[in-house]
């Protein structure tokens, strides 16, 4: 299990913002940085923390993201708004890897042509796939654009292993959490521990050393985990010199 390290950047501008809030005029923030995302990617490269994500959360993020990547060369995945066009600049500007959820989906329904077409892009080695949910009448639910969007496929194990074959990685957000430090999303992680047939990152409600142990014991020691709002780097409780010690 190892801590993946992240950058959110909305408007600009890194911050951590209450999952399900964003919205063409904005979001609800629990902390608005005023280092660059360079700053932090050399952060991370410092303490040795790859794998982590660079999440753009609407227009106006490129500039930020393109400077950390080039701050860590093959530190990070990016995501937010990434299709086929756009995905090789990413990639060349440094990116280990490219998140990919919305442009996957049409109707609520995985667009097999357009999974296919990002696989030819970049390669299903470099494809990271951004399954974040929300709980809905007793199950979780894949969402997109930007979590407020129900899709009709459910986050379960038939699931993963349907789209496992054409990606490296899965990406997790708990989105009714995400943001808000009220624990994790248990079943979540429980599910990815025992039937993803790929690498998964959890992310979502992190608050205490409690919940990452959580996560070790619920993933089986295979599920990774992403802490935000929660970090002292973002104001939070949590020491984020220790947990890059402990789980580079």
């Amino acid at each position: 299990m190892k801590f993946r390290p992240c950058i959110d950047l909305h408007q600009g501008k890194v911050k951590q913002i209450v999952g399900g809030t964003l919205n063409d005029e904005g979001a609800r923030e629990n902390y608005v940085s005023d280092r660059g995302a360079a700053w932090y990617a050399d952060l991370y490269k410092k303490h040795k923390l790859s794998g982590g994500h660079v999440i753009m959360l609407g227009p106006g993020n490129t500039e930020e993201a393109v400077k950390a990547l080039r701050a860590y060369p093959g530190g990070f995945q990016v995501g937010g708004g990434i299709n086929p066009e756009n995905a090789g600049m990413f990639l060349d500007e440094g990116a280990m890897g490219v998140i990919v959820t919305s442009w996957v989906f049409h109707q609520g329904q995985i667009d097999f042509e357009r999974l296919e077409a990002m696989k030819k892009s970049v390669g299903p080695e470099r494809l990271i796939l951004d399954l974040s949910c929300r709980l809905r009448d007793g199950n979780y639910w894949i969402v997109t654009d930007r979590w407020s969007r129900f899709t009709e496929l459910p986050l379960d194990a038939a699931t993963l292993r349907l789209l496992g074959a054409s990606c490296s990685e899965f990406l997790v957000h708990a989105a009714d959490v995400e943001g808000r430090q009220l624990g994790i999303e248990e079943p979540v992680v429980a599910l990815l521990g025992e039937a993803s047939p790929v690498s998964a990152t959890y992310a979502g409600g992190i608050r205490s050393r409690e919940d990452i142990d959580l996560v070790r014991s619920l993933g089986k020691g295979q599920v990774d985990f992403t802490v935000g709002s929660a970090l002292d780097i973002f104001g939070g409780p949590l020491s984020f010199t220790r947990l890059a010690a402990e789980y580079a």
